[in-house]
């Protein structure tokens, strides 16, 4: 079905993978569109209930494929708007947990796609390169957006100003992934940690992740409100009532999505 990525559902878990290895899984037109189609897919299948983004080889993604864009003008503005944005506008509008699983390098927009995931799990191989600076460009793709959010105004324009590789170790100690694991057993580390969020009730990590994710943009009434009217929707699922239900009976509550 796909020529750029590999897509596979296990056990409520989407696993999508970047699968140009012989490019360090670099973007092309046709990834992007491929990469859109998978996230929407996912979205909507109500069997899959936690998404996994990662890459074949050794590198998560290096940006863009610049053979694909040599020798011509490029319009930038309309490049990023027509390509770039409405994939990290679907994964930021994908109400289900999605895990950039970070299993080498992730340079430019690479490194800006693994940031507009809501969880970075990274192999002790893995590092970060925010390279733009590096050819005279600006971090695109929600770099600007979430890099800063992620690790504080100061340290993200120094990884922007400078342009300097970031070890997974130091990626971890400034805050900007979630885990380490070594590179030995790390797809298995992932899908556990994967597999951990797909048991858990479906709508109240949509409604969580929705909710945080405004909670930025707006003030304390502003999120209090919403908290108000998101658990509304959460305490009328078939999940709360189990949940409920299971701490009563002490047992481990089985959660069904719905």
């Amino acid at each position: 079905m796909y020529e750029t990525i590999l897509y596979e559902s296990i056990e409520g878990v989407a696993k999508i993978t970047m699968n140009r290895p012989d490019k360090f899984n670099a973007f092309t037109e046709q990834m992007h569109k491929e990469l859109l189609d998978a996230l929407k897919k996912a979205g909507k299948d109500p069997m899959v209930r936690c998404i996994v983004l990662t890459g074949a080889g050794r590198a998560f993604n290096a940006g863009q494929d610049l053979a694909e864009v040599e020798g011509g003008d490029v319009d930038f503005g309309g490049f990023l708007r027509k390509r770039y944005n409405p994939l990290i506008m679907q994964l930021r509008q994908t109400e289900k947990p999605i895990i950039a699983a970070v299993n080498g390098v992730a340079a430019g927009a690479g490194m800006s796609l693994a940031l507009a995931c809501d969880m970075r799990l990274v192999s002790e191989k893995a590092s970060f390169s925010n390279v733009f600076i590096n050819i005279g460009l600006v971090p695109d793709s929600g770099g600007c957006y979430f890099l800063p959010r992620i690790v504080g105004i100061g340290k993200a324009l120094e990884l922007a100003l400078m342009g300097e590789k970031v070890s997974a170790e130091e990626a971890y100690r400034i805050g900007l992934v979630n885990k380490v694991f070594p590179a030995v057993n790390f797809e298995t580390e992932v899908m556990e940690y994967a597999s951990r969020l797909a048991a858990l009730p479906t709508t109240g990590m949509g409604l969580i992740k929705r909710a945080m994710y405004k909670g930025l943009e707006m003030n304390l009434e502003e999120t209090l409100e919403y908290e108000a009217l998101s658990q509304e929707i959460a305490g009328g699922t078939e999940d709360h009532k189990e949940g409920v239900q299971a701490f009563f009976e002490k047992r481990k509550p089985v959660f069904t999505g719905k």
